[in-house]
């Protein structure tokens, strides 16, 4: 048999109907990043890179856990080393990364964006950088050029309530910026009472929302009036990083005072704060809904916790891990009480622990409604399992238990530019699976079905799903 070259031209995939439906379908449908943390500054001012290590390593959270775990210090990972310290150490690290989807990302990079088909390890750290050094020079390596080689339509951005968005109205108005570029609605800070800046942010929220905010009453009123800002500038999602989606329901009245012995700087019970939170869940999803926008909730991830290092340097330094206890119940009650009021919104889920995928793939069929194919979505593998098994599972649960061709795809949930290959891994997987199951007779080999269901799950979906003004291919 003969062996199969280092990721190739159908890399995973493994069967000729894979190949096919990957290079025919997929390959070269537009991107859509429904979810990312790109800087919209860095695209309104057409950042550019001196080298390799500023647009890989910077903010990479990923990459960062695998030097620690290779015995890397952190002056080499965050700390003030040079670019190319840092650089050589990230390669030598990423020799004993087999398995691991950051290999593969890796040099998907290196390939689609710097031309380089060879392996990257220590002894070929020196002649990588520079070819990628000499390459980001060009002037087609800005980040708006890495974007279009990319062939990127839109993406969303994710920002707080408090920001002024002053750099997507930058992008709005530059009409050689033909990347649609939106915000995303991220209030994780305004629900988080328990947190010691609540107060402090809360300040800030009025500030913002020229308003003073003394009661839950003005809290809800800031945050409408943010949303109808958010909303001009092209915002339809909405999302929520929590530990899990919290059920404690309570009376108005007791939410006013809660919040007002919150603002007086007393502490609250655990209750207490299931309550504020709940009742904050339950008011956004219905606005999100009265504004036709898509709620997104990630779950099941306990953060920071290594304190020393959280102390050091912050949060989204990669110390987070899989909460292995995600109560599902509470999130059945939570949507099951927006779909009482008929104000549920389209919603997905994403549970960062894969035990989780069965459980969501059945809830979800619960609240599904006429008008709206797919309206409650099971998010792609999320995270720690945004790799070829995670995607696998993920996807297989959800043809297994739903409907896989209302799927509205992938999105990078990355800070850099180069991280769109994550969209072709993600297509090659699918292919791959697909592709599999017509080849053991499980899908009927029809072209044009089957090209229909790869454009959509990879695109087309994601444009319905959210509404975007964009054509369907």
């Amino acid at each position: 048999m003969k062996k199969t070259t280092f990721m190739n031209e159908d890399f995973l995939l493994t069967t000729e109907k894979a190949r096919e439906l990957y290079h025919t379908y997929a390959e070269h449908t537009p991107i859509l990043d429904y979810h990312c943390h790109i800087s919209p500054k860095e695209i309104a001012q057409n950042q550019r890179f001196e080298n390799i290590a500023q647009i890989w390593l910077a903010g990479d959270h990923y990459k960062w856990r695998q030097m620690r775990s290779n015995g890397v210090e952190e002056y080499y990972i965050t700390g003030e080393a040079s670019d190319y310290e840092k650089f050589c150490k990230w390669a030598q690290t990423l020799e004993k990364a087999v398995g691991n989807p950051l290999y593969h990302w890796s040099h998907l990079e290196l390939q689609r964006y710097f031309g380089y088909h060879g392996v990257l390890g220590a002894d070929s750290a020196k002649k990588v950088w520079d070819l990628c050094s000499e390459r980001l020079q060009q002037e087609e390596m800005s980040a708006r050029g890495i974007m279009r080689a990319s062939d990127v339509k839109l993406i969303c951005t994710t920002d707080d309530p408090v920001d002024d968005l002053h750099w997507h109205q930058a992008i709005a108005d530059d009409k050689s910026i033909e990347i649609h570029v939106l915000p995303a609605w991220r209030p994780d800070r305004a629900i988080a009472i328990e947190k010691p800046d609540f107060i402090d942010y809360i300040q800030q929220l009025g500030q913002t929302a020229n308003l003073e905010i003394k009661t839950f009453s003005d809290w809800k009123m800031a945050l409408d009036k943010r949303m109808d800002y958010f909303a001009k500038l092209g915002c339809l999602i909405s999302d929520h990083g929590l530990l899990y989606v919290p059920w404690f329901p309570s009376e108005e009245t007791e939410i006013e005072k809660i919040f007002a012995k919150r603002l007086s700087k007393q502490t609250l019970s655990e209750e207490q704060e299931q309550k504020f939170k709940t009742a904050a869940m339950l008011w956004l999803a219905e606005q999100y809904q009265k504004r036709g926008w898509v709620m997104q909730l990630h779950f099941g991830v306990t953060r920071n916790n290594n304190t020393r290092m959280f102390g050091e340097i912050g949060a989204d330094t990669g110390f987070d891990s899989i909460f292995n206890q995600v109560p599902l119940l509470e999130l059945s009650s939570y949507l099951d009480a927006l779909c009482e009021k008929n104000v549920l919104p389209k919603t997905i889920l994403y549970s960062l622990n894969p035990e989780d995928n069965a459980a969501i793939g059945t809830l979800i069929g619960c609240f599904q409604e006429a008008g709206t194919a797919g309206k409650i979505q099971q998010g792609s593998a999320w995270w720690f399992n945004d790799h070829k098994t995670g995607m696998v599972e993920q996807m297989t649960s959800l043809a297994n238990l739903g409907l896989l061709g209302n799927f509205v795809g992938m999105l990078t949930d990355s800070r850099s530019f180069l991280s769109y290959t994550r969209h072709e891994y993600f297509r090659r997987v699918l292919c791959d699976l697909v592709g599999g199951w017509v080849e053991h007779g499980e899908y009927p080999d029809d072209d044009q079905l089957l090209g229909r269901l790869i454009k959509d799950i990879c695109y087309n979906n994601a444009v319905r799903y959210f509404g975007f003004d964009l054509e369907t291919i």
